[in-house]
């Protein structure tokens, strides 16, 4: 069963950045597209950004776009996400799977971002 381990998260101030990384085991990552969501408490998890399986294509929400960004190394079966300019309602745990616009796999465990002062 392919894994997906999120990591990067931490506790940063408004305006900060962080990346974080999702490392999937398995050699089927190069074969599908990769998406990053997030869920803050008490609200549905949302779609934040995609990549496309060769890195060509991306999509943002709109609510971050020109703020993160979101690339991917086949080589290292990772995928990254660059979070800049953060804000406090940026403030929740993040996720990747596998998929463009629906997630495939099975949810890792998050990594937490806290934008606060």
């Amino acid at each position: 069963q392919v894994q997906l381990v999120e990591s990067g998260g931490g506790l940063v101030q408004p305006g900060g950045s962080l990346r974080l990384s999702c490392a999937a085991s398995g050699s089927i990552f190069s074969n599908h597209a990769m998406t990053w969501y997030r869920q803050a408490p008490g609200t549905e998890r949302e779609l934040v950004a995609a990549i496309g399986s060769a890195g060509g294509s991306t999509n943002y929400a709109d609510s971050v776009k020109g703020r993160f960004t979101i690339s991917r190394d086949n080589a290292k079966n990772t995928v990254y996400l660059q979070l800049n300019s953060l804000k406090p309602e940026d403030t929740a745990v993040y996720y990747c799977n596998f998929g463009w616009s629906r997630a495939l796999g099975a949810w890792g465990q998050g990594t937490l971002v806290t934008v606060s002062s």
